[in-house]
């Protein structure tokens, strides 16, 4: 929920909140946080390990920025994918303090190795490897680390190890925002930005923002890209409107690509269903852009459903690109409520 901006005496400021107060939503997981956190500090503890799981954009890297200053600390950050060799994990381990947190996004993308290497660091503090090969040749390594707190991200929870889920002492998974979460995220961030928004607007972007802080900032910066080259001081309903409009943003918040996912899922593949891979090559997209991006809120919104043979188009779907559904085809599900399918990804 991190977004930097360039006041006018030309310095940077930062959107992301400063304390827990400032955080708006997630508010069972920040009070769970918070009791955490506090029973920690009660017992002169660092923080047990943390998993964050959830789409993009919703806080995971906020909440561990806050999480370490909440305990008086400092963070380390890396990612899943940069971690390449366990040298690389090691490396950083051992220059940890005492109560630092080690932030690691994308951490389902962690390869098998270097996964490896987090269970006894995270279970004994230790880090512990292999290095050479053969009877006379091969040396275990082991080396004491300080009492550290791992903060893991993650977009696919799935992916992860059960090994490596099981050692994380808290599992938090985030949810998408509710338009009002959203509106008071907006109206803290405007004045920031130098910017003033009427109610009307801020709600109204709100409503259009896919559920997630991240995407609310990035449209507010691009709305207020209209308002100043108009000559305005503040952001109001029309503008709003406008500024949407022309970025291709449609009801509730569905961009050009949600769109046109729908249309080929109902148009192309008569409704579904229709392999999640099938759609990638369709698009000339990445399937994991599909699977973190797009297709969480479409299934948030009961416009897709999940099946074992692939995605199917709701009724909402075929109602909200304006087509008549076919008789037998799935009723909408109620906007921001979870669809009744648990059916295994394909």
């Amino acid at each position: 929920m991190r977004i930097a901006a360039r006041r006018e005496d030309g310095e940077f400021v930062t959107l992301r909140p400063r304390s827990f107060d400032d955080f708006a939503g997630q508010g069972d997981v920040v009070r769970n946080l918070k009791v955490m956190i506090g029973a920690a500090k009660l017992r002169g503890e660092p923080l047990e390990h943390l998993l964050f799981s959830g789409p993009p954009g919703l806080g995971k890297t906020t909440l561990a920025h806050l999480i370490a200053a909440e305990m008086g600390s400092s963070i380390l950050v890396s990612s899943g994918p940069i971690l390449e060799i366990p040298g690389d994990v090691v490396g950083i381990m051992t220059k940890l303090r005492r109560g630092q947190v080690l932030f690691i996004d994308e951490i389902h993308r962690l390869r098998r190795p270097v996964e490896e290497i987090l269970y006894a660091a995270m279970e004994d503090f230790r880090a512990e490897w292999v290095t050479g090969t053969g009877p006379g040749g091969a040396t275990q390594i082991s080396l004491p680390l300080e009492r550290f707190t791992l903060i893991g991200a993650t977009t696919r929870s799935g992916l992860l190890s059960a090994p490596l889920r099981d050692r994380f002492g808290g599992l938090f998974h985030l949810e998408f925002y509710q338009p009002a979460e959203l509106a008071t995220i907006i109206g803290r961030a405007a004045p920031a930005l130098g910017m003033s928004i009427t109610d009307d607007a801020r709600i109204y972007l709100a409503e259009h923002s896919r559920g997630t802080p991240r995407i609310a900032l990035r449209l507010l910066r691009r709305i207020r890209d209209f308002v100043q080259i108009k000559g305005e001081a503040g952001i109001a309903l029309g503008e709003c409107q406008h500024a949407l409009e022309q970025l291709g943003i449609g009801t509730l918040g569905l961009d050009r690509m949600d769109r046109a996912i729908l249309d080929a899922v109902i148009t192309r593949f008569g409704g579904g269903p229709v392999g999640l891979d099938t759609l990638a090559a369709v698009f000339h997209e990445e399937r994991d852009v599909l699977a973190e991006v797009h297709e969480p809120y479409l299934l948030k919104l009961g416009l897709l459903q999940k099946t074992p043979r692939g995605r199917v188009a709701t009724a909402g779907a075929y109602l909200y690109l304006g087509m008549k559904p076919p008789a037998g085809v799935n009723a909408p599900v109620p906007l921001f409520e979870e669809p009744e399918n648990d059916a295994p990804e394909e």
